[in-house]
């Protein structure tokens, strides 16, 4: 990727306070654009103003807890001899509880101004799943746009978009075949020069074409769907950074089947809002929604006002959310802790060499 300013990656006014006068004289700006398990990727302006990219080693961090590990998005500020000096605040952070059965907190990507959440025109279509990522973008503060993909598959596209109008009626939404120029052309005014853009959604519903679509090449594998339960096979294997035609910057993320919420809950409340409001009309405080007399959510269920399947995934993120926000707690006490050891134990091992 060619650059000649800083603002083609992303750089702005928010990141650029956070530095002094002796900062912006004496450090260099550097964006990570891949994370690998001991490599970071990383694209910026050397001392004399030429691109270069970088490979750094993450073993700075080695004691930093989760959440304090750069991830792609992140911009690092480097000395003269691009060492890296610290890690910028970041204006955005999409995070999940890992997958398995480890409470470990993971970093998906940070300053990114327009979530792309992708979905496919088919049987892979899930309410449920939309939702989840419309929490994690509200959480993150995100502005999002759904895109639906595969139209050109599709007899009647409306049945999509109209199971999403009804709870969001302001939420953008577009219609796309991800291989039709002129419908990707629909998504440029998210993807103008300083935007960074990233693409969410599940494996096989076309991330990889669009992103070959919105930077004019083939640069991305793809492969072709499967007619008999319409799921793409899986294509992208790492997260990447890649420059759009429309001088945007685009994050891939490998498709996730497993997106497990964590500290979530303001952004679950603002996805549900109806839900929330509703609730403020229930008799007692603390109700459940469940099986409590006068419960105003239970009545707009009742009175079909309300989807109880909507209902359903409310509880059950929030539930999510809250048994995992609880363990990533715990593991993230224990991560400081054992900073706080390696700390104690390198200023002890330089009071004994100074005796020495």
């Amino acid at each position: 990727m060619q650059i000649t300013h800083l603002h083609e990656l992303g750089w702005n006014h928010f990141f650029q306070s956070q530095l002094t006068l002796e900062a912006l004289a004496t450090s260099l700006p550097f964006r990570v654009t891949g994370v690998q398990r001991n490599l970071i990727e990383c694209l910026g302006l050397d001392a004399q103003g030429q691109a270069q990219s970088l490979q750094l080693s993450t073993y700075p961090w080695r004691h930093e807890a989760p959440e304090n590990h750069p991830t792609v998005g992140d911009w690092l500020l480097l000395d003269r001899d691009l060492q890296p000096l610290h890690l910028l605040e970041r204006k955005t952070l999409i995070k999940r509880r890992s997958a398995g059965s480890e409470a470990v907190l993971q970093l998906i990507a940070a300053n990114i101004d327009t979530l792309f959440v992708v979905t496919s025109c088919n049987e892979e279509f899930s309410l449920n799943r939309l939702e989840r990522y419309l929490a994690l973008a509200a959480e993150a503060a995100i502005d999002v746009v759904v895109v639906l993909t595969k139209k050109d598959l599709c007899a009647d596209t409306s049945e999509y978009v109209d199971a999403l109008r009804k709870p969001y009626p302001s939420l953008p939404i577009e219609v796309i075949n991800a291989t039709d120029a002129q419908d990707v052309a629909t998504l440029a005014m998210w993807c103008s020069s300083g935007q960074t853009i990233a693409l969410l959604g599940s494996s096989g519903v076309g991330k990889s074409t669009l992103l070959n679509s919105l930077q004019g090449d083939d640069g991305q594998a793809t492969a072709p769907i499967r007619e008999k339960d319409s799921k793409g096979r899986h294509t992208t294997t790492s997260r990447s950074l890649h420059r759009l035609q429309g001088g945007g910057i685009l994050l891939d993320t490998p498709g996730m089947r497993e997106l497990q919420m964590v500290d979530c809950e303001e952004g679950i409340q603002s996805t549900f809002a109806d839900i929330e409001q509703l609730a403020r009309q229930c008799h007692f405080h603390d109700c459940q929604h469940l099986a409590e007399p006068e419960c105003a959510v239970r009545q707009a269920v009742e009175a079909g006002k309300l989807e109880q399947r909507r209902l359903d995934n409310y509880h059950k993120l929030l539930a999510e959310q809250a048994r995992n926000s609880g363990s990533v707690a715990e593991r993230r006490e224990q991560d400081r802790a054992l900073g706080r050891f390696y700390k104690q134990a390198k200023a002890s091992a330089k009071r004994f060499k100074s005796r020495d």
